[in-house]
């Protein structure tokens, strides 16, 4: 019953401590959140005009 109640005490523990910790993001400097900002807007860009060039491709394959 101990051994029981020790394992579960462990489990619950280890689960409690690595929820705690595990997702925690790294402080960004400056720099470094103003590049993936511009790297997320050149993505968003680069879809947008492939979605028209679709877009383009379509309209002429329908005439």
């Amino acid at each position: 019953m101990k051994r029981t109640l020790y394992l579960m005490l462990f489990v619950l523990m280890t689960a409690s401590v690595s929820t705690l910790t595990s997702c925690r993001d790294e402080a960004k400097s400056t720099g470094d959140k103003i590049e993936d900002a511009i790297d997320d807007t050149g993505d968003a860009i680069e879809e947008g005009a492939e979605d028209v060039e679709d877009g383009i491709e379509d309209a002429v394959d329908d005439n």
